[in-house]
């Protein structure tokens, strides 16, 4: 019980984590229109956070075996409420990406460290369990998000509630890791054998612990060898199991879901959801589904193993992301108005479908005014009238961001049928679902299991980098690509890469279910050059 309380308490770090990932998804809706951003600034916004993960991740592995994982933890918590003040304190658009930035870096911390102290406390026929529940409060954190986003989508500077409501959780996480045990493992790392066998006591509920520490010992003894560039080389098989981690963690990027977890909002826009509401509460199905989906995975993965998780969930993943492509080339849509950033009065113009000013609310009168001058000089060529809906059902409008003879895209929700917009939806939950099996909670499993105690760390800083790294290229240039290339080629080369990623954990990836984190470092290491993958119970 001790053991469970003291990874639930670590595991708030997930929550805290997905809530940022996923508050980005509806505050964009609003930050976008307050500071007039441009396709180009709203990438920013949603990538600075990964910058400063990827900053934290080169530095964190270090941090995480000098200093230990509870401290590291503590640090991220109190990190993520400082950048959470500076968000709410002031509204321009430096002080946001600097205050994304500081967060960044404190979920890239504690992603790392969270993992690595739940498996090192974790007893081994219970480890699967624990290390997934990180990835269940990630989503839980997620869903709370998408909930936060809908709650105050149309509250004045409901951005600001947004980023706020994480502030308590951060601290009274940070207070309550205080008096939570270091890793057992971490402890005879750093030579206090008699304290690690205290903790083990506690955390076991058993008097003689006495073969665990001796088999953590001397795995640790045999760990102490490596240096950081023994990643790279052949000695005990350290290049293919980083092979292994860096490949992983580029499917997870390049399969999608990081972008559809930061732009679900927008994308849902596009298909049919008009409404800054509409579209958070669609999304918010999309969390619901992460939450119900990481469920069986987390509570079945020490039985079932996650090699096989990874197998139907990149397969249901190609599948529903081929389905997704062929429906959205088929709804009359262009990005650009979602991409584009649209001044106050453009933004309440789209709010209205621009057909007349009794679409107009009540609170916009002055906008109806306005309106009615506009529509007395109709004969303007550059103002649209009912008649100027094109072929595909969309109306060109005039940006006020952009120069006159330059036109924004606007899609006409009346011009997208029903039952389109639904089975967009619903190809894209069952596409989520599919993530949240395989490689939403398996990938991290995995990577705090095959690497050696010794340099577990740092071997989880570089893959993490890598995330990292990727995901900040991907949703740097997501909104210009799907500007290109339409969405529906997008979701087909995410179809593509779905599909190399099942190939690659059918050939490469070790079933891992069973075995303890020393068993696993002696198999890896002592495996030949023709089945040094297969791990034998």
């Amino acid at each position: 019980m001790f053991t469970l309380l003291s990874s639930i308490t670590a595991a708030v770090s997930g929550l805290l984590v997905g809530y940022e990932l996923g508050l980005i998804s509806g505050a964009l809706l609003q930050l976008r229109t307050l500071l007039a951003l441009t396709c180009h600034e709203q990438e920013m916004v949603v990538s600075s956070l990964l910058i400063g993960a990827l900053l934290a991740s080169l530095t964190g592995g270090v941090l995480i075996d000098r200093y230990g994982r509870r401290a590291a933890i503590i640090l991220s918590s109190c990190l993520l409420g400082l950048g959470s003040l500076i968000l709410i304190l002031s509204l321009s658009y430096e002080v946001l990406i600097v205050g994304r930035i500081a967060i960044g870096v404190s979920i890239s911390l504690s992603s790392i460290a969270t993992c690595v102290y739940i498996a090192e406390i974790a007893p081994q026929h219970r480890r699967g369990l624990l290390v997934s529940l990180n990835e269940l409060m990630i989503v839980i954190g997620i869903l709370f998000a998408y909930i936060s986003n809908y709650a105050f989508a149309n509250v004045s500077h409901g951005w600001k509630y947004m980023f706020g409501l994480v502030i308590p959780f951060g601290v009274l996480q940070a207070i309550a890791m205080y008096f939570l045990p270091p890793s057992p493992r971490f402890l005879v790392m750093k030579g206090h054998e008699e304290a690690a066998s205290k903790v083990l006591r506690k955390l076991r509920a058993i008097s003689d612990t006495t073969e665990e520490l001796t088999g953590i010992k001397s795995s640790l003894k045999d760990e102490y060898q490596y240096s950081f560039w023994d990643l790279f080389r052949s000695k005990d098989n350290m290049r293919t199991r980083i092979m292994i981690g860096l490949t992983l963690v580029f499917f997870v990027q390049v399969t999608g879901q990081p972008n559809i977890l930061f732009y679900a909002s927008t994308v849902l826009k596009s298909v049919g959801f008009q409404s800054n509401e509409a579209a958070s509460l669609a999304s918010t199905g999309v969390g619901v589904v992460k939450v119900i989906s990481t469920i069986p995975a987390t509570l079945l993965v020490d039985h079932v193993g996650s090699k096989t998780f990874l197998c139907i969930g990149t397969s249901v993943m190609a599948a529903s992301l081929v389905t997704m492509g062929i429906v959205n080339l088929n709804i009359p849509m262009n990005f650009t108005n979602i991409c584009r950033s649209q001044s106050p009065i453009n933004q309440s113009l789209d709010k209205s479908v621009f057909y007349g000013p009794g679409n107009l609310s009540a609170n916009d009168d002055t906008l109806r005014e306005l309106f009615k001058g506009i529509t007395a000089h109709s004969q303007n060529p550059l103002m649209p009238t009912r008649n100027d809906m094109d072929k595909r059902g969309v109306t060109i409008l005039p940006n006020a961001r952009l120069s006159p003879a330059e036109y924004l895209i606007v899609t006409d929700p009346a011009d997208v049928p029903a039952f389109l917009k639904w089975l967009s939806l619903a190809s894209l939950l069952v596409y989520v679902a599919a993530f949240s099996i395989g490689l939403g909670p398996m990938p991290w499993l995995l990577l705090s299991e095959i690497f050696p105690g010794g340099i577990r760390g740092r071997a989880m800083a570089l893959t993490s980098s890598m995330n990292w790294g990727i995901n900040l290229l991907i949703s740097l240039t997501f909104l210009t690509v799907t500007d290109l290339i339409g969405l529906p080629w997008v979701c087909f080369i995410y179809t593509i890469m779905s599909l190399a990623s099942l190939v690659f954990v059918v050939v490469f990836i070790p079933e891992t279910k069973g075995c303890s984190l020393e068993q696993i470092s002696v198999e890896l290491a002592k495996a030949d050059v023709n089945a040094r993958l297969k791990l034998e119970h």
